[in-house]
């Protein structure tokens, strides 16, 4: 698994917004990837220096569809903070 693969896409919502301006960034990552791979793919990728990675996996939720019930998907996130002064412009890189 090469570094770019690690990174699926930046989760942009009102709480990572919020995070942003803290210099933490939120990544959808490959179930595989551990904090070291993240690390290292984001400084490649985005060109800045990491602190610290934060993993969580977020359990899909079960959903009523009209008479079906279906389940979202499981997924694994990061959190990425930076070291003071770097930043990632994400919707430059989208």
């Amino acid at each position: 698994m090469s570094r770019i693969e690690v990174l699926i896409r930046p989760i942009v919502t009102e709480k990572s917004t919020t995070l942003a301006e803290q210099g933490k960034y939120v990544f959808l990552v490959d179930k595989r990837a551990n904090a070291q791979m993240i690390k290292e793919a984001v400084e490649e990728f985005f060109s800045v220096k990491v602190k610290k990675v934060n993993i969580g996996k977020v359990f899909g939720k079960k959903k009523r569809v009209r008479y079906n019930y279906t389940k979202t998907p499981t997924y694994k996130k990061a959190i990425v903070t930076l070291y003071p002064g770097y930043k990632i412009d994400l919707m430059h890189h989208v």
